[in-house]
């Protein structure tokens, strides 16, 4: 796969901003299919780090409401990658 198409966004929530600056971990959601290989050369590819390890998440979608009535929102799945400790990647 290509690393553009691995890699879809960062996620920017409280969590994963105390994680980043603590403990170095960074949080993507990724494409699905992507296997944790795939997520580990494509970080290494797109930012020029080192990674040392690689978490995955399949989140489900959670049933939402609205006035025309409800809906499931969409399943993705999410990465969390620790790089090396002499490394950074800047987001913002």
């Amino acid at each position: 796969m290509e690393p553009t198409r691995v890699i879809q966004r960062p996620i920017i929530t409280e969590k994963a901003t105390i994680e980043s600056a603590e403990f170095n971990r960074f949080t993507f959601a990724v494409d699905r299919l992507a296997t944790k290989t795939d997520i580990k050369a494509a970080v290494q590819d797109l930012y020029g780090v080192r990674v040392t390890a690689v978490a995955t998440q399949n989140r489900q979608g959670k049933a939402r409401r609205n006035k025309f009535g409800s809906f499931q929102a969409k399943r993705f799945k999410r990465a969390v990658v620790t790089v090396h400790p002499d490394d950074r990647i800047e987001l913002f």
